[in-house]
């Protein structure tokens, strides 16, 4: 049990490891091709693992009952057919694996598979995909595909055996691109939000206690106050940098390494892929079972008594290791409260987190320097007492509500439809309302003490919690909930819904269905598209500027602009009236039909409808960040600087009223062009 419980203090650190691992996976690909038979070749395909990880093999397995496969796909000219299928030559370890319930089947150290071709000429160009999944004892990374491009015998010099696929979205060269955007206000609110958190922290059962021992150190390390005090100033900034370093290093090594798109894609697949969004539920729920006393969750003591035993040493090198101790110490009730704040970060742009966890730590660090300097203030503190495991439980309980919104992300993403609205609604009513509960005394777990009275403070945090429940029941029946639509999923999901709330079917004017329209929709009962060709086509058709709305699933941002401005009746009324409205969701998991595929200038083939959607913006918009709105004339031509994240309704429309100025204005300069 204690090895488990170890193995959860490090989560956050082995997923910290996960991201800066991302770009070197531990498999090595290599590839040879032999002629078996006259017109029959082979493809070798060898794998090279770094020791301590595993690559499964082929299965198969059935989908989400056993681990991912590796699997191999092809694209063959009409010339080219396979022989039989991809076969093991190499012998895997099997074994019944528990947390499966199967039997399943790995490689280690190396891996080889083959596959046959059978040619009708002299020779032939193919395309191969593999996919595959490693893990180590601790942690499996995403699935990873790797691209081959292999000539079987002789090729003609001006052969082309490549079948060119049809491409949904067009290719736009670098000299079109529009110079990259950011965005804007949604930082402050992650910073006030790490703030908040911040505060929160400190009055936590592992934390609290620390700052009259804290000032007690220094106070008694120097007879000289002036002294005293820029020593426990030290202390606070080196509390500040144990906690924002190791995330800015990671993330500027991602960004050196991989660059801006490349690490875009890290934090989208971080946003919206099922499998990190699943390790996230789960660090969440365990910390909150942690809050609630189910188990306590410590880092090796090893770790902690070397820190302990270097902080004795004094010094600017004691002051660290005193820092770092605390860091270590308060880690059971920090680690949640990081791992939230971080997460949710990561849906941000790349500075983001970086920027929180510095506002995070700032917060956290200065009662500990304002106590050194000021230790009279101790005199006034609360003693620690039950209070400080109620403030944990409280903490427990908004765990569990926040762990919904990965589960709701996977549910979007993946168009399960499990996860609805009033459902994901059901569940908050009851969390807060055991929450409320709680507060009064009515419920008590393992580590409380027993609530002979409720005092003012208490009885103002149940009116609180009680007032939020009232708040939310009017959303069964499909009240908006504005203040909640970055957390909510959208009410496109909720089936119990009054008969004017229900979004209607995605058409255009023509009343025609459009691409996408029976997985996708559009807030408000909104009309548009989901497919840029097939809307700028009809935005030209109909004489209006296009709308482009580049979004996400998993992004709080972009459901509270269209929940708070999108709403607003002067805008809704320009976006339905005078605009051409085009929806690109650049993590939705849809795989596409073959002849939607595309292929990109390194020659990587996207197949689902969130890659190529995200390949279209970040080549001609250099859109990294969602929600970012474009408006565009004739031709594609930009009609004014983009727009991100804003809540200003106000600056929302004077945006889409001088878009289509413009417009009007470039049309009556084409008008006049024309007649001269």
């Amino acid at each position: 049990m204690k090895k488990i419980l170890r193995f959860i203090s490090v989560i956050l650190i082995a997923f910290y490891a996960t991201i800066g691992f991302a770009q070197q996976n531990p498999v090595d690909w290599k590839t040879s091709v032999t002629q078996t038979e006259d017109n029959i070749y082979q493809i070798i395909f060898s794998a090279d693992i770094e020791n301590h990880w595993h690559l499964y093999d082929t299965g198969p397995y059935e989908e989400g009952e056993g681990p991912t496969a590796t699997t191999f796909t092809f694209e063959l000219p009409e010339n080219a057919t396979l022989a039989g299928n991809i076969e093991m030559l190499d012998k895997p370890v099997r074994k019944f694996d528990d947390m499966f319930g199967m039997e399943i089947g790995y490689f280690e150290k190396t891996a080889r598979f083959g596959q046959k071709i059978k040619l009708s000429g002299d020779g032939a160009t193919i395309k191969a995909t593999v996919e595959w999944t490693v893990c180590d004892d601790r942690q499996c990374l995403a699935p990873t595909d790797k691209d081959f491009t292999l000539t079987l015998g002789v090729v003609g010099a001006n052969r082309q055996n490549v079948v060119e696929t049809a491409v949904s979205q067009p290719q736009i060269s670098e000299s079109e691109a529009i110079p990259m955007q950011t965005e804007g206000k949604s930082l402050w609110e992650y910073i006030i939000e790490a703030i908040l958190w911040g505060l929160a922290a400190i009055v936590t059962p592992c934390v609290f206690p620390m700052l009259p021992m804290t000032v007690s150190f220094f106070m008694k390390g120097s007879k000289n106050k002036s002294k005293a005090k820029a020593s426990a100033s030290i202390y606070g900034l080196f509390i500040i940098l144990l906690y924002t370093l190791p995330i800015a290093a990671i993330i500027l090594i991602i960004r050196t390494i991989g660059g801006d798109e490349t690490t875009a894609n890290i934090f989208n697949w971080l946003s919206t892929h099922w499998l990190p969004n699943i390790i996230f539920f789960l660090v969440f729920i365990i910390f909150a079972a942690s809050f609630f006393g189910a188990f306590d969750i410590i880092l090796p003591s090893w770790m902690v008594n070397k820190s302990d035993k270097n902080a004795d040493k004094g010094g600017i090198g004691g002051i660290f290791f005193m820092a770092l101790t605390l860091v270590l110490v308060s880690f059971s009730c920090t680690g949640p409260i990081i791992s939230t704040i971080i997460i949710k970060a990561f849906a941000g742009e790349f500075w983001t987190p970086i920027v929180v966890m510095f506002a995070f730590s700032t917060v956290f660090a200065l009662p500990f320097i304002l106590m050194a300097m000021f230790p009279s203030v101790l005199n006034k503190l609360p003693k620690s007492g039950g209070w400080l495991n109620s403030v944990k439980v409280v903490l427990g309980f908004v765990e569990v509500a926040l762990s919904l919104k990965f589960i709701g992300i996977i549910d979007q993403a993946y168009h399960m439809n499990i996860l609805d609205r009033e459902i994901y609604l059901a569940i908050w009513i009851v969390v807060f309302t055991l929450m409320g509960f709680y507060l009064l005394g009515k419920i008590k777990f393992a580590h409380d003490s027993d609530v002979q009275h409720i005092g003012v403070a208490r009885l103002t945090f149940v009116i609180i919690t009680f007032s939020f429940v009232v708040y939310l029941i009017p959303g069964m029946w499909g009240a908006p909930l504005k203040s909640l639509s970055g957390y909510l999923t959208p009410m496109s999901t909720q089936d119990f819904v009054i008969e004017s709330q229900k979004p209607t079917m995605q058409i255009n004017k023509d009343g025609k269905s459009v691409k996408y329209h029976n997985f996708l929709h559009l807030p408000h009962g909104l009309k548009g598209f989901f497919d840029y060709k097939e809307a700028s086509e009809y935005a030209a058709k109909v004489g209006k500027p296009l709308f482009i709305d580049i979004t996400g699933h998993g992004c709080v941002n972009c459901r509270e602009m269209e929940a708070r401005v999108w709403i607003a009746p002067e805008v809704f009324d320009i976006l339905n009236n005078e605009y051409v409205i085009v929806a690109l969701y650049v993590d939705d998991r849809k795989m596409l039909p073959e002849n939607e595929w595309i292929t990109t200038e390194t020659g990587k083939v996207l197949k689902t409808l969130g890659k190529i959607n995200f390949n279209f913006a970040f080549t001609k918009y250099k859109a990294i960040s969602q929600p970012h709105y474009v408006l565009e004339g004739k031709g594609g031509k930009m009609l004014v600087p983009p727009r991100n994240y804003d809540l200003d309704i106000s600056g929302f429309v004077n945006f889409l009223k001088s878009g289509i100025e413009a417009y009007k204005k470039d049309n009556m300069t084409n008008m006049l062009n024309i007649n001269l």
